[in-house]
């Protein structure tokens, strides 16, 4: 093997760690936030802005890692971002108290805003275009894999030593990858750099960031009269973006774009259909171990069919949509993945574990077909800087999305529970409401009854999908 060749799969198995740590990290956490909500004193639906911070900082911060990388090279900003991540994560283990640990996962989302879109962006850049869909799914498998361990290694780690250790994992990790990264990663850096839209991305922000917490839903006095409040800003911020994008010579995100309107209702939909798809995981290890009595280890164990059985039923998509076409299969595989996410309104002490993981299983495969047939009838169409463009407001969207899904169910089941505490019942009826949510997306799908062609199912139709940003 040349020396060419021998760095190029260097940067291959970095950029799939640097996957792996933060698709890890993104699952990890939910099976160990009993444990860490009881460490630290505190309810555990109060932990979820452990999720959301880190999510919503992502989604912030994602559309500025193509113009960072042209900017200042994709070693510097790749390096930096792991660097970040790992101080994060050492951070978050020091924390002792709810405001220092979601405070450190925001430094943890500024490193994991990075990892994935430049080092998608790289490898499109530095490998042959003959290699590149090779390429692409090897460094996709660590995205796989991280959340078939994630629950089951949250657990473990929980019960036989500590909560700190989900977080300490990451530092060998890093470790490891700083050094590669000196050796092996490349300083590529676009010819032409793009001016990036600063107004654009913070007004976007506030959107994104008001609607999130406006949707923690009130139950105490003048909780209603905030939430309204900063459903307001999020309203009036989309609407001054819009007016700036109007303008603007080079806006964040193009408004071109929904005159696209199997993206726009791609995009749509999307949204509606994650919310619940992303509730259900943070929901199960909470219900599982606060309400069933169950371990974290065994809590993990009953989640792990759902990881298993999404990445196997990845080789059924090409054909199945070959065969129904992308309305009828979207149709169908939303009702079941709206009514496997409704059907867990039926756990309870007299249902038997292994109900339980069927449930599981059936939701796992259906979610995961159900992700990658959405980002492709999203992003098929996209060309050229449109592709770019598009790509990366999707990337942020599904990032609001997962936390949308914790912020609304974890409301939900308060509500439902009668207050601050946790109740069966509150969680079962939370499962049948974002059930009924899911199911609803089957109208938005409704267009896309002329939609016959298949893109890859990793959401891209072609390379030039991650161009700008990089994103998946």
């Amino acid at each position: 093997m040349n020396q060419a060749a021998s760095s190029n799969r260097a940067l291959l198995w970095i950029v799939a760690g640097g996957f792996f740590m933060q698709s890890l990290d993104t699952t990890i956490v939910n099976t160990a936030l009993p444990g860490l909500a009881k460490s630290l004193g505190e309810p555990a639906l109060a932990m979820q802005l452990v999720v959301v911070a880190y999510t919503l900082t992502m989604a912030t911060l994602t559309p500025a890692s193509g113009w960072l990388t042209d900017r200042f090279g994709s070693r510097r900003v790749y390096l930096a971002a792991v660097v970040v991540f790992t101080i994060g994560s050492i951070l978050c283990a020091c924390s002792a108290s709810a405001p220092q640990i979601i405070a450190a996962r925001v430094i943890q989302g500024i490193g994991g805003s990075i990892l994935l879109p430049v080092g998608r962006l790289t490898v499109l850049r530095t490998t042959p275009s003959e290699q590149y869909i090779a390429a692409l799914a090897f460094i996709s498998i660590a995205a796989q894999v991280g959340p078939i361990f994630g629950p089951v290694t949250g657990g473990w780690l929980v019960e036989a030593l500590s909560w700190h250790w989900i977080f300490l994992i990451n530092i060998p990790v890093g470790a490891i990858g700083i050094a590669m990264i000196l050796r092996y990663f490349p300083d590529d850096r676009a010819a032409e750099r793009q001016p990036f839209d600063l107004l654009g991305c913070a007004l976007l922000s506030i959107c994104m960031v008001s609607i999130s917490i406006a949707l923690d839903f009130p139950i105490q006095s003048h909780r209603l009269e905030w939430s309204l409040f900063l459903v307001a800003i999020s309203i009036g911020a989309a609407l001054a973006y819009y007016v700036h994008a109007k303008k603007a010579t080079d806006p964040l995100f193009d408004l071109k774009l929904f005159d696209n309107y199997r993206f726009s209702m791609g995009l749509f939909g999307n949204l509606v259909c994650r919310i619940g798809s992303n509730a259900t995981p943070f929901l199960l290890p909470l219900v599982f171990q606060l309400q069933l009595g169950l371990s974290p280890l065994l809590s993990g164990l009953v989640l792990l069919p759902a990881a298993i059985a999404g990445t196997l039923a990845k080789r059924w998509i090409p054909g199945l949509v070959a065969k129904l076409g992308y309305y009828r299969f979207l149709s169908i595989n939303t009702l079941i993945v709206g009514g496997s996410i409704g059907s867990l309104c039926l756990i309870s002490h007299q249902v038997p574990i292994w109900v339980n993981v069927i449930q599981v299983l059936v939701f796992g495969g259906a979610n995961s077909m159900q992700f990658a047939v959405m980002n492709s009838v999203t992003l098929m169409g996209l060309k050229g800087r449109e592709a770019a463009s598009g790509n990366s407001l999707f990337s942020m969207v599904q990032m609001l999305a997962t936390g949308l899904g914790v912020a609304i169910s974890s409301s939900l089941v308060r509500i439902f529970s009668g207050g601050k505490h946790t109740s069966l019942t509150g969680f079962r009826i939370t499962f049948f409401c974002i059930g009924l949510v899911t199911v609803a997306s089957v109208f938005i799908f409704r267009g896309l009854r002329e939609v016959k062609t298949f893109a890859a199912p990793d959401g891209g139709s072609s390379p030039a999908t991650t161009h700008k940003a990089g994103n998946s």
